[in-house]
């Protein structure tokens, strides 16, 4: 009932609001001809004075007296005409305000609102959140701020704050579920990945370490391989990230779909002598990002991709530069960047070939829209 009280109260006042102008304008049109008709008397009897005191000569006063009469008459006849209001004036208008936008806005309520649904408060919402991924998280949140010791709860919540980008939110969970419950396989995978995401793509000490572990508990997860190998291709040390992604690609099914991204690391690591790839970050870049505030190490890693950008301008038929850079930018979450740089990619690796292949698998596995690219 509150409900319609409200509506019908906000309905009035936008109806007021609305026929207000109508109302009004015939009494301004009125008030303004009054006001330039007293205009014109007053010139009148200016006009009379400067005649007496022989300002003006006798012709030009009769002409100038003509005129101001004129323009009296036309706005005394034109105050008179507006005077006396008119039964039909604006009638379709207001009756359109006061009917029908009532008559419309009631119809569409109707059509896509939920009129019969029951007013239920915030406590009530929470007890059945349905679908609600918000709801859900509020009212696992409310049970945990009254039961702190309940590690199950963290870790149900731990994985969606991950998922919602809520990175800090996240690795507390992550932290209180494993000093609760234990240490488990995914629990460590899901700090490290957490962390990680936290460090803009960098895999920092501690990541590393929780992935690890994950391996020591008898993880077969090809995730916590894979984050070790790029830690250690991050370091700068080519070789044993070479090996990592090497023991990774033998142990993974022909068809993963993280066979071409693990493929593509064991090809930028192959060959000792082998010169940095534009835009992959030295050791000491590394070492130094470490130390950086997210900001700064944000603003590196923006430079180092703008350089790759603009090295693969000059020289295309870099492939493993693509790679990177696309990936780059997805980590970055700036889609529209990581898409075209898929399309420069793709425009000399052409998508018939293994390349070409191999950029289309990483950038559906990055989540990015390869039709877009494919146009």
């Amino acid at each position: 009932m509150l409900f319609w009280i409200a509506t019908a109260l906000l309905t009035a006042a936008t109806a007021v609001v609305l026929l207000g102008p109508l109302f009004r304008g015939r009494t301004v049109l009125v008030e303004d001809a009054v006001g330039e008709a007293a205009v014109y008397r007053d010139q009148l009897r200016e006009l009379e004075r400067d005649k007496t005191l022989g300002l003006i000569g006798g012709e030009e006063a009769d002409y100038a007296r003509a005129e101001i009469g004129r323009r009296l008459l036309a706005v005394s006849a034109e105050a008179k005409g507006t005077k006396e209001p008119k039964s039909g004036r604006h009638l379709l208008a207001q009756a359109f305000i006061v009917v029908s936008l009532p008559a419309v806005g009631l119809g569409l309520y109707m059509l896509t609102g939920s009129p019969g649904m029951p007013s239920e408060p915030l406590a009530a919402r929470l007890e059945n959140p349905g679908n609600n991924l918000e709801l859900l998280v509020a009212k696992v949140e409310r049970h945990l701020a009254q039961n702190p010791d309940d590690g199950a709860g963290w870790d149900v919540l731990a994985p969606i704050y991950f998922k919602m980008s809520r990175y800090g939110d996240a690795e507390l969970a992550y932290r209180n579920a494993i000093r609760l419950l234990g240490q488990s396989p995914e629990r460590m995978i899901g700090l490290g990945e957490t962390m990680t995401a936290e460090s803009d793509g960098i895999v920092t000490a501690d990541a590393r370490s929780a992935f690890e572990q994950a391996v020591k508990l008898g993880s077969a997860n090809p995730r916590a391989s894979f984050y070790i190998a790029l830690s250690l291709e991050q370091e700068g040390k080519r070789e044993e990230a070479r090996a990592a992604f090497e023991a990774l690609a033998k142990a993974s099914p022909a068809d993963a779909p993280w066979l071409p991204l693990v493929n593509e690391h064991i090809a930028a690591n192959s060959g000792a002598a082998k010169p940095e790839a534009p835009g992959n970050p030295t050791a000491a870049d590394v070492a130094a990002a470490q130390g950086m505030s997210t900001g700064d190490r944000m603003e590196m890693i923006r430079g180092m991709v703008a350089g790759l950008d603009a090295k693969l301008k000059e020289n295309p038929n870099n492939f493993e530069g693509w790679m990177r850079l696309v990936r780059s930018y997805a980590m970055l979450k700036e889609p529209e960047n990581a898409v075209a740089a898929l399309k420069s990619g793709l425009a000399a690796f052409p998508a018939e070939g293994q390349e070409g292949q191999q950029l289309i698998a990483m950038a559906r596995e990055l989540g990015l829209p390869v039709e877009e690219a494919l146009k």
